[in-house]
């Protein structure tokens, strides 16, 4: 079979989505829920790299990474070589039945990369969810508390605890209720649409301090188990916080015995150009979640932290059948072992440098795009229909991501109004692959913008 991985730039045989495409959609409305579908109609075959080709062999640049999953890119040879030689020995046992290396090794390797002077310990599930999930649990067991802060944009998951912790309403929570108890919600630092209507840094962090706050107005400090923050908030729309917002949450924290979770599901294993995005606060957490990219792509999460904390439940209080399965712990190791590498995140690092000196561009040169934020290659732009009402403009988003998938290039949204384009290519993308999906995007603003202004 043909190598993709090094093309440089899309290559369509016809259009987007093709026949082949379109006749999967019929099935998948003959066969599955229309509530899971397909954001982008086109079906894929393969994938190497930054590169995916689908059902009709038209070759992609990929800017979405299944959703920050694919950071060492796809069919990475080593990933790739891990898996068959595991799958050759088992596919699984249950953990909490029967050990097996895998487990411990990758375990291992997470406790060595996460930040902090003092034990650890790491254990795994499959998603994302169910990390943040045994995350809570463990804070609960740990302190003896019920309570939960969380904040305003957060994304956690779909379970009935994470969606209730989640904070985007539609199409996450409607019509889902009741929620779990004892979840309480505080402001982020989203300095473009400061909940005080303050700016930074005059604000002295006048949202990091609602914390102190809530502990006289909502909820007592001693009936709070735990924080969960995304230092970095992905379905959120790429909001990146200062430094000083998290570290004085830590501060406020350590002060009230609560347990500091660092939710890096979306932000984690390089995809900010550190292993997690939570070092570029100097902040040291209690525990982390990760998921996404800890596996090349196979279900697999986890979570790590001080040892004294995980060791709080007890025997079969946490686990599951398939967490931590074999074939994607072999994955894990793998995985962690390229993304932790110098020249990996150097390689992520410059990623950034690029999209981000292109997005300001892009806002310096079009009205539409009202913010540009992030940290390292976890960037975005926020679209609105006026620069000083900052309007959210999520219909300009839409009929981009459409122009875009037309010329070749998968790209996604997020954000509470959903006027959010964010970055999250493989973290393997070649310099041509870049350069190519970043003007298919520049065109695409150019082209959306310019039928706006006919249409008005």
């Amino acid at each position: 079979m043909e190598p993709i991985r090094n093309i440089k730039k899309p290559e369509l045989k016809t259009e987007i989505p093709g026949p082949r495409s379109k006749e999967l959609a019929i099935q998948k409305e003959r066969y599955t829920p229309r509530g899971n579908s397909p954001g982008i109609p086109v079906y894929i075959a393969r994938g190497e790299g930054a590169i995916v080709e689908d059902v009709d062999g038209n070759r992609l640049i990929d800017f979405t990474g299944g959703i920050g999953v694919s950071n060492v890119g796809y069919s990475s040879p080593k990933v790739v070589n891990a898996v068959k030689s595991q799958a050759d020995n088992f596919f699984h046992t249950c953990f909490t039945v029967a050990g097996y290396e895998g487990f411990i090794q990758a375990a291992k390797k997470l406790t060595e990369l996460m930040p902090g002077d003092f034990p650890k310990a790491a254990t795994f599930f499959n998603s994302g969810a169910e990390a943040v999930e045994n995350a809570v649990k463990i804070a609960r067991r740990y302190t003896g508390r019920p309570g939960i802060i969380v904040f305003d944009n957060a994304f956690h998951g779909r379970t009935l605890l994470t969606m209730t912790m989640t904070s985007k309403y539609y199409p996450y929570k409607s019509h889902f209720g009741p929620f779990a108890p004892e979840i309480y919600r505080m402001p982020y630092a989203y300095c473009y649409r400061c909940s005080y209507g303050l700016k930074y840094p005059s604000c002295k962090m006048r949202c990091a301090h609602r914390l102190d706050e809530m502990f006289h107005t909502v909820a007592p400090a001693d009936q709070i188990a735990a924080i969960v923050v995304e230092p970095l908030q992905g379905e959120g729309g790429f909001i990146s916080a200062p430094k000083e917002f998290l570290q004085i949450l830590r501060e406020i924290t350590k002060k009230n015995g609560i347990v500091f979770i660092d939710d890096e599901i979306q932000s984690g294993c390089g995809r900010t150009g550190k292993m997690f995005a939570i070092e570029h606060s100097e902040v040291i957490p209690d525990l982390i979640t990760v998921a996404k990219s800890m596996a090349g792509g196979l279900p697999l999460s986890g979570v790590v932290g001080n040892k004294k904390i995980m060791d709080a439940p007890q025997v079969g209080e946490i686990g599951g059948t398939f967490g931590g399965n074999p074939v994607a712990c072999a994955a894990a190791i793998e995985a962690l072992d390229i993304i932790s590498d110098k020249d990996f995140l150097k390689r992520a690092t410059k990623i950034g440098e690029i999209v981000k000196k292109r997005f300001l561009s892009l806002k310096e040169n079009f009205d539409v795009v009202g913010d540009v934020r992030g940290l390292g290659p976890m960037v975005a732009m926020e679209f609105v229909k006026d620069k000083e009402t900052k309007e959210p403009n999520p219909n300009f988003v839409k009929e981009l991501l459409h122009y875009c998938y037309k010329k070749g290039l998968l790209v996604i949204k997020a954000g509470t109004y959903n006027n959010v384009v964010r970055f999250l290519a493989p973290l393997v993308i070649t310099d041509e692959q870049l350069e190519a999906g970043l003007s298919i995007l520049e065109e695409g603003i150019k082209e959306v913008e310019k039928v706006k202004k006919e249409e008005r």
